[in-house]
């Protein structure tokens, strides 16, 4: 059957999240630097090893696995949603921000509680001031808008999700569905939330390719329905998993010209 839909994931394919956690990172640990004699790299590091333990120790650490959601988003999440799960994130998520900043002054001697939950709400902010999009996502989306039935299937929390779309209003628009694993309860690469998603947009595998940056969930989900997928690998990454992408580019712009050979 021909290619009718495509399915895009969201983080790092579409959206720069990885870029806007640096940048708030680097806000923030610069900030830190202003009031201690701490270098900004080292803290970050620090803060990221911390929140990692941290994340991982907690209760609700296999329900984030199954949804899709990692450590640095769990620094500026809410996880103002419904399940039980997300509101035991929600309770939680406030002293783990707090803990992942004051553990991380503590590599460096420094002991201030206070200023480690400053910092934790600090970067909250710097996040929130730092959505970016790659410079090809508007065009390439424009260009296959009308032609093809869009889809946006991405992990998460909903909450943490939708901020993101409301922070880059220009995205969600072209999308005819938006699809996130928090709200269906099991995120990819499960192959049941790849079915939910082509019974919500009315298609066979053979009529969708999915895109995305992840070999384990984009990639593998895909591939487990017997779809076909294109791996973004913007960074030139070796495939040392056992994942094999149908095709491999290096940019949206790359795969809209695959698109045209298809």
């Amino acid at each position: 059957m021909p290619l009718t839909t495509i399915i895009f994931d969201l983080d790092d394919t579409l959206l720069w999240d990885k870029k806007s956690i640096k940048t708030a990172f680097e806000k923030t640990c610069e900030y830190a630097a202003s009031k201690y004699d701490i270098d900004p790299e080292s803290l970050e590091e620090a803060v990221r090893v911390e929140a990692r333990k941290l994340y991982e120790s907690y209760e609700t650490y296999d329900y984030t696995v199954l949804i899709g959601i990692n450590p640095f988003e769990g620094l500026w999440g809410t996880f103002d949603d419904p399940t039980d799960s997300f509101q035991k994130m929600k309770e939680i998520v406030p002293t783990y921000r707090k803990n992942a900043w004051t553990n991380g002054l503590k590599v460096f001697g420094i002991e201030d509680e206070a200023f480690g939950a400053e910092l934790g709400e600090r970067f909250v902010e710097e996040r929130k001031k730092s959505p970016f999009v790659y410079e090809d996502t508007y065009q390439v989306l424009d260009t296959l808008k009308g032609q093809y039935k869009l889809v946006l299937l991405t992990n998460g929390a909903p909450s943490l999700q939708n901020l993101k779309l409301e922070i880059t209003p220009e995205i969600a628009p072209y999308f005819d569905h938006v699809i996130i694993s928090g709200d269906f309860g099991k995120g990819k690469p499960d192959a049941s939330i790849f079915e939910y998603m082509m019974d919500k947009a009315g298609i066979t595998a053979s009529e969708g390719i999915m895109v995305g940056d992840n070999l384990n969930t984009d990639i593998l989900g895909s591939s487990r329905v017997n779809m076909k997928n294109v791996w973004i690998n913007r960074e030139g990454n070796r495939n040392e998993t056992q994942v094999t992408p149908t095709y491999e580019v290096t940019s949206l712009t790359e795969f809209l010209n695959l698109l045209k050979t298809l």
